[in-house]
Protein backbone atom coordinates (compact mmCIF):
# COMPACT_ATOMS: atom_id res chain seq x y z
CA UNK A 1 0.00 0.00 0.00
CA UNK A 2 1.44 3.21 -0.92
CA UNK A 3 1.51 6.35 1.51
CA UNK A 4 0.14 9.34 0.07
CA UNK A 5 3.13 12.32 -0.60
CA UNK A 6 3.74 14.39 2.06
CA UNK A 7 4.17 18.12 0.94
CA UNK A 8 6.26 21.01 3.32
CA UNK A 9 4.53 24.08 4.04
CA UNK A 10 6.51 26.92 4.82
CA UNK A 11 5.85 28.56 7.93
CA UNK A 12 4.06 31.91 7.96
CA UNK A 13 5.80 34.73 9.55
CA UNK A 14 3.29 36.72 11.34
CA UNK A 15 4.32 40.48 10.52
CA UNK A 16 4.72 42.74 13.35
CA UNK A 17 2.92 45.91 13.59
CA UNK A 18 5.06 47.65 16.29
CA UNK A 19 8.79 47.24 14.25
CA UNK A 20 10.57 50.45 14.90
CA UNK A 21 10.88 52.39 11.72
CA UNK A 22 14.29 53.05 10.22
CA UNK A 23 16.71 55.54 11.57
CA UNK A 24 18.16 57.86 8.99
CA UNK A 25 21.61 57.41 8.52
CA UNK A 26 22.66 60.83 9.62
CA UNK A 27 19.77 62.00 11.90
CA UNK A 28 21.43 60.96 15.29
CA UNK A 29 24.75 62.14 14.67
CA UNK A 30 23.47 65.91 13.81
CA UNK A 31 20.63 65.62 16.26
CA UNK A 32 24.19 65.07 18.58
CA UNK A 33 25.13 68.10 17.10
CA UNK A 34 21.95 70.32 17.75
CA UNK A 35 22.22 69.12 21.50
CA UNK A 36 25.90 70.43 21.84
CA UNK A 37 24.93 73.40 20.08
CA UNK A 38 21.81 74.38 22.11
CA UNK A 39 24.25 73.97 25.57
CA UNK A 40 26.98 76.00 23.96
CA UNK A 41 24.72 78.83 23.30
CA UNK A 42 24.40 78.77 26.70
CA UNK A 43 27.79 79.27 27.16
CA UNK A 44 28.40 81.82 24.58
CA UNK A 45 25.06 83.60 25.63
CA UNK A 46 26.38 83.45 29.31
CA UNK A 47 29.84 85.13 28.01
CA UNK A 48 27.50 88.18 26.55
CA UNK A 49 25.69 88.89 29.95
CA UNK A 50 29.41 87.93 32.31
CA UNK A 51 31.29 89.99 30.07
CA UNK A 52 28.91 93.13 30.01
CA UNK A 53 28.27 93.11 26.41
CA UNK A 54 24.68 92.49 26.32
CA UNK A 55 24.37 96.08 24.45
CA UNK A 56 27.43 95.77 22.48
CA UNK A 57 25.34 95.60 19.59
CA UNK A 58 22.88 98.27 20.65
CA UNK A 59 20.47 97.49 18.20
CA UNK A 60 19.03 93.91 16.48
CA UNK A 61 18.70 92.38 13.66
CA UNK A 62 21.75 94.78 12.95
CA UNK A 63 24.58 95.32 14.92
CA UNK A 64 24.40 98.95 14.14
CA UNK A 65 22.25 100.78 11.97
CA UNK A 66 24.42 100.72 9.23
CA UNK A 67 26.24 97.20 10.01
CA UNK A 68 24.93 94.22 10.69
CA UNK A 69 28.36 93.10 11.65
CA UNK A 70 30.12 94.31 15.06
CA UNK A 71 33.12 97.43 13.72
CA UNK A 72 36.26 97.79 15.12
CA UNK A 73 35.54 100.80 17.14
CA UNK A 74 32.60 98.83 19.28
CA UNK A 75 35.87 96.74 20.59
CA UNK A 76 35.44 93.65 22.81
CA UNK A 77 31.61 94.26 23.87
CA UNK A 78 30.74 94.11 20.14
CA UNK A 79 32.85 91.29 19.26
CA UNK A 80 31.43 89.02 22.23
CA UNK A 81 27.75 90.23 21.19
CA UNK A 82 27.85 89.66 17.42
CA UNK A 83 29.45 86.28 18.08
CA UNK A 84 26.67 84.72 19.96
CA UNK A 85 24.69 85.89 17.24
CA UNK A 86 26.83 83.93 14.86
CA UNK A 87 26.67 80.88 17.31
CA UNK A 88 23.04 81.57 17.53
CA UNK A 89 22.61 81.11 13.14
CA UNK A 90 25.10 78.03 12.97
CA UNK A 91 22.27 76.31 16.15
CA UNK A 92 19.12 77.27 13.75
CA UNK A 93 20.85 75.87 10.69
CA UNK A 94 21.82 72.77 13.04
CA UNK A 95 18.05 72.26 13.87
CA UNK A 96 16.70 72.66 10.65
CA UNK A 97 19.50 69.76 9.46
CA UNK A 98 18.21 67.69 11.90
CA UNK A 99 14.64 68.22 10.74
CA UNK A 100 16.05 67.96 6.97
CA UNK A 101 17.47 64.00 7.96
CA UNK A 102 14.07 63.24 8.75
CA UNK A 103 12.41 63.57 6.13
CA UNK A 104 11.63 60.28 5.12
CA UNK A 105 10.40 58.91 8.84
CA UNK A 106 8.35 61.85 8.95
CA UNK A 107 5.23 59.85 9.29
CA UNK A 108 6.52 57.06 11.25
CA UNK A 109 8.74 58.95 13.71
CA UNK A 110 6.47 61.12 15.20
CA UNK A 111 8.42 60.80 18.48
CA UNK A 112 11.47 62.63 17.10
CA UNK A 113 10.19 64.42 13.91
CA UNK A 114 7.53 66.76 16.50
CA UNK A 115 10.12 67.94 19.16
CA UNK A 116 12.99 68.28 16.57
CA UNK A 117 10.20 70.92 14.56
CA UNK A 118 9.68 72.26 18.07
CA UNK A 119 14.14 72.75 18.50
CA UNK A 120 13.95 75.02 15.36
CA UNK A 121 10.58 76.73 16.28
CA UNK A 122 12.01 77.84 19.43
CA UNK A 123 15.60 78.31 18.07
CA UNK A 124 13.82 81.22 15.94
CA UNK A 125 11.64 82.50 18.61
CA UNK A 126 14.80 82.82 20.43
CA UNK A 127 16.79 84.83 18.33
CA UNK A 128 13.40 87.41 18.35
CA UNK A 129 13.41 87.43 22.26
CA UNK A 130 16.95 88.07 21.97
CA UNK A 131 16.59 91.37 19.93
CA UNK A 132 13.56 92.26 21.73
CA UNK A 133 15.89 92.20 25.28
CA UNK A 134 17.94 94.73 23.07
CA UNK A 135 15.40 96.40 22.47
CA UNK A 136 14.39 97.42 25.82
CA UNK A 137 17.75 97.16 27.12
CA UNK A 138 18.07 93.86 29.02
CA UNK A 139 15.23 93.47 30.95
CA UNK A 140 15.95 90.97 33.58
CA UNK A 141 12.91 89.13 33.28
CA UNK A 142 12.94 89.27 29.46
CA UNK A 143 16.46 87.62 29.99
CA UNK A 144 15.69 85.16 32.57
CA UNK A 145 12.96 84.06 29.61
CA UNK A 146 15.35 83.83 27.33
CA UNK A 147 17.59 81.31 29.72
CA UNK A 148 14.58 79.09 30.64
CA UNK A 149 13.86 78.89 26.39
CA UNK A 150 17.01 77.53 26.16
CA UNK A 151 16.61 74.58 29.02
CA UNK A 152 13.53 73.91 27.31
CA UNK A 153 15.21 73.74 23.94
CA UNK A 154 17.82 71.48 25.35
CA UNK A 155 15.36 69.32 26.52
CA UNK A 156 13.66 68.90 23.42
CA UNK A 157 17.13 68.70 21.88
CA UNK A 158 17.45 65.26 23.74
CA UNK A 159 14.46 63.90 23.56
CA UNK A 160 15.31 63.61 19.68
CA UNK A 161 19.01 62.19 20.38
CA UNK A 162 17.43 59.75 22.84
CA UNK A 163 14.58 58.70 20.72
CA UNK A 164 16.80 58.07 17.60
CA UNK A 165 19.43 56.26 20.04
CA UNK A 166 16.63 54.42 21.31
CA UNK A 167 13.68 54.03 19.64
CA UNK A 168 10.21 54.77 20.15
CA UNK A 169 9.27 54.14 23.27
CA UNK A 170 6.73 51.44 24.55
CA UNK A 171 6.09 50.38 27.99
CA UNK A 172 6.77 51.46 31.12
CA UNK A 173 10.12 49.53 32.45
CA UNK A 174 9.60 50.21 35.94
CA UNK A 175 7.53 50.01 38.63
CA UNK A 176 5.22 52.93 39.42
CA UNK A 177 6.82 53.78 42.79
CA UNK A 178 10.10 54.31 40.60
CA UNK A 179 8.58 56.43 37.73
CA UNK A 180 7.15 58.53 40.21
CA UNK A 181 10.29 59.56 42.25
CA UNK A 182 11.99 60.16 38.97
CA UNK A 183 9.43 62.45 37.99
CA UNK A 184 9.67 63.97 41.34
CA UNK A 185 13.18 64.42 40.94
CA UNK A 186 12.55 66.01 37.36
CA UNK A 187 10.05 68.41 38.81
CA UNK A 188 13.02 69.31 41.94
CA UNK A 189 15.09 70.31 38.79
CA UNK A 190 12.90 72.34 37.07
CA UNK A 191 12.20 74.29 40.45
CA UNK A 192 15.91 74.83 41.34
CA UNK A 193 16.47 75.74 37.21
CA UNK A 194 13.69 78.72 37.77
CA UNK A 195 15.23 79.68 41.23
CA UNK A 196 18.40 79.67 39.75
CA UNK A 197 17.45 82.08 37.05
CA UNK A 198 15.22 84.22 39.50
CA UNK A 199 18.24 84.67 41.66
CA UNK A 200 20.62 85.40 38.60
CA UNK A 201 18.18 88.04 38.00
CA UNK A 202 18.96 89.47 41.33
CA UNK A 203 22.62 89.76 41.58
CA UNK A 204 25.33 91.64 39.92
CA UNK A 205 25.79 90.30 36.53
CA UNK A 206 23.12 92.10 34.30
CA UNK A 207 25.17 92.02 30.89
CA UNK A 208 25.46 96.19 31.00
CA UNK A 209 25.86 98.41 32.92
CA UNK A 210 22.94 100.29 32.18
CA UNK A 211 19.73 97.07 32.76
CA UNK A 212 18.11 96.46 35.89
CA UNK A 213 17.80 94.12 38.21
CA UNK A 214 14.28 92.29 38.86
CA UNK A 215 14.30 93.80 42.45
CA UNK A 216 14.56 90.29 45.09
CA UNK A 217 17.14 90.33 47.47
CA UNK A 218 20.14 87.78 46.45
CA UNK A 219 20.86 87.17 49.39
CA UNK A 220 17.62 85.73 50.15
CA UNK A 221 17.54 84.11 46.87
CA UNK A 222 20.37 82.48 47.39
CA UNK A 223 18.73 80.18 49.73
CA UNK A 224 15.82 79.81 47.43
CA UNK A 225 17.59 78.61 45.08
CA UNK A 226 19.33 76.27 46.90
CA UNK A 227 16.04 74.66 48.75
CA UNK A 228 15.30 72.76 45.68
CA UNK A 229 18.52 72.16 44.51
CA UNK A 230 19.83 69.99 47.64
CA UNK A 231 15.70 68.50 47.79
CA UNK A 232 17.10 67.65 43.77
CA UNK A 233 19.83 65.97 44.74
CA UNK A 234 18.73 64.10 48.08
CA UNK A 235 16.24 62.56 45.36
CA UNK A 236 18.81 61.62 42.81
CA UNK A 237 20.53 59.84 45.40
CA UNK A 238 17.16 58.01 46.26
CA UNK A 239 16.65 57.70 42.34
CA UNK A 240 20.36 56.16 41.82
CA UNK A 241 20.15 53.54 44.31
CA UNK A 242 16.35 52.40 43.46
CA UNK A 243 17.57 52.07 39.89
CA UNK A 244 20.61 49.98 41.06
CA UNK A 245 18.24 47.72 43.54
CA UNK A 246 15.62 46.91 40.89
CA UNK A 247 17.86 47.04 38.09
CA UNK A 248 17.08 48.96 35.34
CA UNK A 249 20.07 49.20 33.60
CA UNK A 250 19.41 52.31 31.39
CA UNK A 251 17.81 54.35 34.70
CA UNK A 252 20.64 53.02 36.32
CA UNK A 253 23.27 54.84 34.51
CA UNK A 254 21.40 58.19 33.72
CA UNK A 255 20.71 58.44 37.44
CA UNK A 256 24.22 58.00 38.35
CA UNK A 257 24.93 60.14 35.66
CA UNK A 258 22.37 63.39 37.24
CA UNK A 259 24.33 62.26 40.59
CA UNK A 260 27.34 63.58 39.22
CA UNK A 261 26.56 66.32 37.74
CA UNK A 262 24.74 67.38 40.65
CA UNK A 263 27.72 66.86 42.47
CA UNK A 264 29.70 69.28 40.24
CA UNK A 265 27.29 71.92 39.90
CA UNK A 266 26.60 72.05 43.93
CA UNK A 267 30.91 72.29 44.07
CA UNK A 268 30.25 75.16 41.65
CA UNK A 269 27.73 76.58 43.25
CA UNK A 270 28.82 77.30 46.88
CA UNK A 271 32.51 78.03 45.65
CA UNK A 272 30.86 80.94 43.38
CA UNK A 273 28.99 82.23 46.42
CA UNK A 274 32.06 82.44 48.43
CA UNK A 275 34.06 84.21 45.74
CA UNK A 276 31.76 86.56 44.91
CA UNK A 277 30.04 85.39 41.66
CA UNK A 278 33.10 85.20 39.47
CA UNK A 279 32.31 85.13 36.19
CA UNK A 280 33.75 82.65 35.11
CA UNK A 281 32.28 80.10 37.69
CA UNK A 282 28.71 81.68 36.87
CA UNK A 283 29.46 80.80 33.76
CA UNK A 284 30.20 77.16 34.44
CA UNK A 285 27.12 77.68 36.51
CA UNK A 286 24.86 77.97 33.87
CA UNK A 287 26.42 75.38 31.24
CA UNK A 288 26.05 72.78 34.03
CA UNK A 289 22.44 73.14 34.83
CA UNK A 290 21.38 72.68 31.28
CA UNK A 291 23.40 69.67 30.85
CA UNK A 292 21.52 68.94 34.22
CA UNK A 293 18.43 69.27 32.19
CA UNK A 294 19.70 67.11 29.28
CA UNK A 295 20.65 64.11 31.32
CA UNK A 296 17.45 64.46 33.23
CA UNK A 297 15.01 64.56 30.21
CA UNK A 298 16.68 61.21 29.19
CA UNK A 299 16.37 59.66 32.72
CA UNK A 300 12.49 60.44 32.48
CA UNK A 301 12.33 58.76 28.76
CA UNK A 302 14.71 55.87 30.11
CA UNK A 303 11.13 54.86 32.36
CA UNK A 304 9.78 52.94 29.45
CA UNK A 305 11.10 50.50 27.38
CA UNK A 306 11.81 50.59 23.49
CA UNK A 307 9.84 49.10 21.27
CA UNK A 308 12.08 46.30 18.91
CA UNK A 309 11.18 44.88 15.65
Amino acid sequence: MNSAPTTTVAPVRAERTDAVPARPRWSLPLAWVSLVLQIVIVGTGGAVRLTESGLGCPTWPLCTTDSLIATPEMGIHGAVEFGNRTVALIVLLAAAAVILSLRKVRSTRRDVVVPAVLVLAGTVLQAVIGGISVWIKLHPMLVGIHYLISAVLVALAAVVVYGLAVGPSGERAVPGWLAGLTHATSALVAVAVIAGILTTGSGPHAGDSLADRNGLDPLVMQHVHSWPAYAAFLATIALATAAWRVGAPRLRVLATALLAVELVQIAVGIWQSREGLPVLLVGVHMVLAVILVAVMTAAVLSLKAPRRA
